[in-house]
């Protein structure tokens, strides 16, 4: 693991995926409409990708991690089935996401936009390496 202390070559740096503001509805919560209706969230997600390249040995999108692919399993694990809890959906989603090779670290906020009036919940996830 790279610290923040350590030189890094000048021809590379450490990579950050970042998807924010990502909005749908999903099936979550316990309460009786919550079970019955999808409810809007909005989810953050940044991908601690390492030290790499400052620029991608071509310019394939084959070499890269591909957020077109980190926002579909995004989408897909939050919309797959019911869950009651928000602890139980970021865990789950923060564990599919340290799945993605070249992935070394996941930070994910799952925010419930209109579960108040008066302000939103959202729970944040940190795991693997930063």
């Amino acid at each position: 693991m790279i610290t923040p202390t350590q030189n890094i070559s000048p021809r590379a740096g450490l990579q950050t995926l970042t998807l924010t503001g990502l909005r749908f509805d999903a099936n979550l919560g316990i309460l009786d409409h919550e079970k019955t209706d999808p409810q809007p969230i909005q989810v953050d997600a940044e991908l601690s990708l390492g030290v790499q390249p400052l620029a991608p040995r071509d310019d394939d999108i084959g070499h890269v991690l591909d957020y077109r692919r980190v926002r579909q399993i995004i989408i897909d694990e939050c919309t797959a089935e019911h869950v009651n809890l928000l602890e139980s959906l970021i865990g789950k989603l923060a564990n599919r996401l340290m799945q993605l090779p070249g992935v070394l670290g996941v930070r994910v906020k799952i925010a419930k936009l209109e579960i108040f009036d008066d302000c939103e919940v959202a729970i944040r996830m940190e795991t693997g390496q930063w």
